[in-house]
């Protein structure tokens, strides 16, 4: 599993507006907290009237996280390494630290208008490094510890081709259990997304440009339910010896998202998971060309997060599923989000196909009742025996009729015909093609190919129509 990132060092680079940092190896606090265009595209002192995600645990699972850093002292309040060596607050790999104060950073100096600030730094974090003992990743270990901790929402920026066995299970026990889980799409710019965020019931991020573009390198796939930025974006940690980075890729648009979960969260303790994902599709901001377009988008999802308008807007709380796919583990029974009866966006009920959704198998249900078993084994009974008769008056007649001998059969020897078809003869239907004939093998190789591959169609019918999504 790998972390989802292309980070520098924030140094004497040019980043926005003309904006030149000095030419020394750490750049000074204020010019940084001038550099976090997202935060000013955000409006944060519109969105901190409302919330500042309060009383909220966001995990970040991640390469640790350095709660010693000017921007992130007291914001770290409990820690775990399945890998035993202390990496969690000890990081050797400043991604977590990054996305970390991105998402709740205090900033630092006089009232804290230096160095970075987070979009919700009023929450507290939980640093969770993300490998085990032996180098691999440790995402289903690591959602349940998350869960068991306190965690309101889990931010996944790492990523990889392979699905964890595991991690359908954690991702339906932090379901359970009310906990939302977001994670970055991936930074190769094709299709498939990248696992975690490409399992059932995590909430999957694209990542956009200054302009409201979607970013180039940015995956995509109908998992996509949302974008934030994610190009130039600024957070802590001491890239080439410094003590702030810039980078770009669905990484930081994943913390942005995990954020503004957080600021809906504190406001509205009372939405299911699901629901607080629905406040915050319900009031994405949908850009000009996708106006009018069946939604989610491959890329976009249903557009890009606007927190102020998650946390004011007038949005039904819906269904406790919202547009999050259910998830494809078993969970326990925990007082989460998955109720009996739980309806879709599209009031289709778990399990059905729908927007943002992998469709499932049917949930098939027995009787207790005795009567009715004991019909349906009497009828079960009558059915083998006319099937058996069926078969031997066909085989009676087509031995009187010569057909079945051995080397009359149309496929072979069988005496019923069946098809042997070791090279399928003409007119038999012709083995399917790869779904991307023209693309390199995918990422899956010779194992089988996880629950929804290929992707569904890329776009899907909005349930939600074109309301609450204003432009700005």
């Amino acid at each position: 599993m790998t972390l989802s990132r292309t980070m520098r060092a924030l140094g004497a680079t040019a980043l926005a507006g003309g904006l030149l940092l000095t030419a020394t190896p750490v750049a000074n606090a204020d010019q940084v907290r001038d550099a976090q265009w997202a935060n000013q595209e955000f409006d944060l002192q519109k969105v901190w009237s409302v919330s500042k995600g309060d009383g909220v645990k966001v995990a970040v699972i991640d390469s640790g996280v350095d709660g010693s850093h000017q921007d992130l002292t007291g914001q770290v309040v409990d820690s775990y390494d399945p890998s035993g060596t202390g990496l969690a607050t000890h990081p050797t790999d400043d991604h977590g630290t990054n996305m970390a104060s991105m998402i709740a950073g205090h900033g630092h100096g006089s009232g804290g208008t230096e160095g970075v600030i987070g979009l919700a730094p009023g929450a507290k974090l939980l640093s969770i490094y993300k490998g085990n003992a032996r180098g691999n990743s440790a995402d289903a270990e690591d959602i349940r510890w998350a869960v068991d901790h306190g965690a309101k929402v889990i931010n996944m920026s790492i990523g990889g081709t392979i699905a964890d066995p595991n991690t359908d299970d954690a991702v339906a026990y932090a379901a359970a259990h009310d906990v939302l889980i977001v994670a970055s799409a991936g930074n190769s710019g094709v299709t498939p997304v990248e696992y975690p965020a490409k399992t059932p019931g995590i909430l999957a991020v694209g990542a956009t440009d200054k302009n409201r573009g979607i970013w180039a390198k940015s995956n995509y796939g109908p998992e996509v339910l949302l974008a934030a930025p994610g190009v130039d974006v600024v957070g802590a940690g001491a890239c080439d010896g410094g003590q702030y980075c810039i980078g770009q890729g669905t990484s930081g648009a994943s913390a942005y998202v995990s954020a503004a979960a957080a600021l809906v969260r504190s406001k509205f303790p009372t939405l299911t998971a699901g629901q607080v994902a629905n406040r915050l599709v319900k009031s994405a901001y949908v850009p000009p060309s996708l106006q009018g377009a069946k939604l989610p988008d491959p890329h976009f999802g249903y557009g890009i997060v606007r927190p102020y308008e998650a946390l004011t807007q007038d949005i039904p709380a819906g269904s406790a599923q919202g547009p999050l796919a259910k998830p494809a583990g078993d969970g326990d029974s925990g007082s989460g989000s998955q109720t009996s009866g739980a309806t879709s966006p599209d009031n289709k009920t778990p399990g059905t196909a729908g927007p943002g959704s992998i469709a499932q198998p049917p949930v098939m249900k027995s009787s207790s009742d005795k009567n009715s078993t004991v019909l349906y084994a009497a009828a079960l009974g009558v059915v083998l025996l006319v099937a058996v008769i069926a078969v031997i008056v066909v085989v009676s007649r087509r031995r009187k009729s010569g057909q079945g001998q051995p080397g009359q059969a149309p496929y072979g020897a069988s005496p019923y015909g069946a098809p042997q078809h070791y090279g399928a003869p003409s007119g038999w239907p012709q083995q399917a093609q790869p779904p991307y004939p023209n693309q390199p093998q995918p990422p899956y190789g010779n194992q089988v190919p996880p629950p929804g591959y290929p992707p569904q169609q890329p776009y899907q019918d909005n349930p939600y129509g074109q309301g609450g999504n204003q432009q700005r």
